[in-house]
């Protein structure tokens, strides 16, 4: 099969001539890949940042849609021709998404709504996933004063939106150019954090504070209240002062949370710009995701 991955750790991207996966095992289930997520997480997958037993050549990738081509002996929920959405690591041995063949875990599964497009729903899964458990980890609720740092990622951006279905105010912190962009998703302010001295110079405090844009934490921590909480998905939360709690959110794969997401997205609820690129010119786009010029929008390769 065709896959977008390395030769050798730390080698560079290119397309490869990979064996298929194994017929799945009791809870797994085998998809013919349609559309695939890229984000700046895949670097780690990359570099070997990311937990897993990645064992070359092999494709990288952690979220797709696919079909069901195979399901284990078990399997109640899906069956052979169900197209679905899916946020996976690697299983030992084997490839990441970014192949025409990957095998997952069917916990890890959500049916794709029959109105969502595959590229949207391809651009989910980590996004989403990564947002909810942030507000989670943060107990945003309508009572909620939230900065959100970094907004005008993917990622940060549907955390907006879902913030704001929850009730939330939300005051976006992201550079002049995506502003009115921000406030047509949610945010009642945006603050330019581009700017120096951007937190110095706010007289606003909030609650909770969502990190995601890297070396930011450190000012955004000073418009936290009293006991207030700060999450990074950066991996870079600072001390906490003042009985701030702060902590590092690392995405778990879930899917009974990402079928709700999706459901979010298919109605509308949920919006994210998406470019679409051929699997066999995707290793240009990953590298520029890699090195964090995405502009704003999830990138997703198509088989």
């Amino acid at each position: 099969m065709i896959g977008l991955g390395v030769r050798a750790a730390n080698g560079a991207l290119e397309i490869l001539d990979l064996p298929n996966p194994r017929q799945p095992d009791a809870g797994e289930l085998l998809l013919e890949v349609v559309a695939a997520g890229i984000g700046p997480w895949d670097a780690l997958l990359h570099t070997g940042g990311w937990d897993v037993s990645l064992v070359p050549p092999a494709a990288l990738g952690v979220e797709a849609v696919g079909r069901v081509i195979a399901a284990g002996p078990d399997e109640t929920e899906f069956r052979t021709g169900d197209l679905v959405l899916v946020h996976e690591a690697p299983l030992p041995g084997g490839s990441g998404t970014w192949a025409e063949r990957v095998l997952v875990r069917s916990a890890h599964v959500a049916r794709l709504p029959e109105n969502l497009a595959p590229e949207i729903a391809a651009a989910l899964p980590v996004a989403a996933l990564t947002a909810q458990q942030a507000l989670d980890e943060l107990h945003v609720d309508a009572t909620t004063r939230l900065l959100v740092v970094g907004a005008s990622g993917p990622t940060a951006s549907l955390a907006v939106q879902l913030a704001r279905l929850r009730g939330a105010e939300v005051v976006a912190g992201a550079g002049p150019a995506r502003a009115d962009q921000l406030r047509a998703l949610g945010a009642s302010e945006v603050i330019d954090t581009h700017a120096d001295g951007w937190a110095q110079r706010s007289d606003r405090r909030f609650d909770a504070v969502l990190i995601a844009a890297k070396g930011t934490a450190e000012d955004a921590i000073g418009l936290l209240t009293d006991g207030g909480r700060l999450t990074s998905i950066t991996s870079d939360a600072p001390d906490p002062v003042r009985g701030i709690t702060t902590s590092n959110l690392y995405v778990q794969p879930d899917g009974r949370a990402l079928g709700e997401l999706a459901a979010l997205a298919a109605s509308g609820e949920l919006k994210l710009d998406v470019q679409t690129t051929p699997i066999k010119d995707g290793a240009a786009i990953a590298n520029q995701v890699a090195g964090g010029r995405s502009g704003g929008v999830k990138h997703v390769l198509e088989f």
